[in-house]
């Protein structure tokens, strides 16, 4: 079995626009459009049996819409990472709404304007870890290189102590193109790691090493799609000189206990 626990889809109405988008401020050329029905497709062709499709909302007042189509396309194969935002007013209300309709939040502290350790956080953090949600964060550099780092290995373990409880998946392998940080920080810790976005910028002994050096049951096989295809990912996974059993892990037993499915 394999998850996916880190793709990307919109609307197909506005797929267009966010495919520019996503082309021109992280330089890169998607492998398909930005849509749950080529997110499908893929997973059809790569074998993937569930993908985790994430959302962030850039403004407050976006969160209830996306929200609403993440819900209405939730299924046996697509779980959904909702929005929040730090300054949305009602979120509370729409906290209850994601523990009713959806699998767990996404947060972007570079596009949302906030560190992931503000004080200022801290009461939705409290919510989200007394709701159980799991929640994933940008990790690390943006792919564009322009933004702030606000969501650094160090800022993330703070968030672990401080919240012990709090299921965090820290997208990027702890840090996108913070290695070093991330080893001294994030390796050995209570936190989930995703692998989006991390086989590709490492020698391939260093990225066995690290993948051995965290907890086993704490490693998330995700490719932040359509950025990257799936199946790229997939072949350099089961190429490591890793045992079988973290594989299968990776794959798909942790997030299976994750995602309670």
């Amino acid at each position: 079995m394999i998850i996916d626990m880190h793709t990307h889809a919109w609307p197909e109405k506005v797929s267009g626009k966010a495919r520019e988008n996503l082309e021109v401020s992280f330089r890169v050329r998607l492998v398909g459009e930005p849509t749950l029905v080529t997110l499908l497709k893929f997973m059809q062709k790569n074998e993937v049996d569930l993908s985790v499709v994430c959302s962030v909302a850039t403004r407050p007042e976006q969160v209830p819409g996306i929200n609403d189509w993440l819900f209405s396309v939730r299924s046996e194969r697509i779980k959904v990472f909702c929005s929040l935002h730090p300054d949305y007013p009602l979120w509370q209300q729409e906290l209850q709404r994601i523990k009713a309709n959806g699998d767990g939040i996404k947060l972007q502290p570079e596009f949302q304007n906030f560190y992931a350790d503000e004080e200022r956080v801290y009461p939705i953090y409290e919510e989200i870890e007394k709701l159980g949600l799991p929640l994933l964060f940008h990790c690390g550099e943006e792919l564009s290189g322009t933004q702030l780092v606000r969501s650094s290995p160090e800022r993330i373990l703070k968030l672990r102590v401080k919240f012990p409880h709090l299921k965090i998946i820290a997208a990027h392998f702890g840090g996108f193109r913070l290695w070093e940080e991330v080893k001294k920080y994030l390796l050995g810790q209570d936190i989930y790691l995703d692998t989006s976005f991390f086989f590709d910028y490492l020698p391939r002994q260093e990225i066995q090493a690290m993948l051995l050096a965290h907890p086993e049951d704490k490693v998330l096989f995700g490719t932040d799609f359509p950025l990257v295809d799936q199946q790229k990912d997939i072949s350099f996974l089961r190429a490591l000189e890793i045992p079988a059993a973290l594989k299968e892990r990776i794959f798909s037993l942790n997030a299976r206990k994750l995602l309670g499915v």
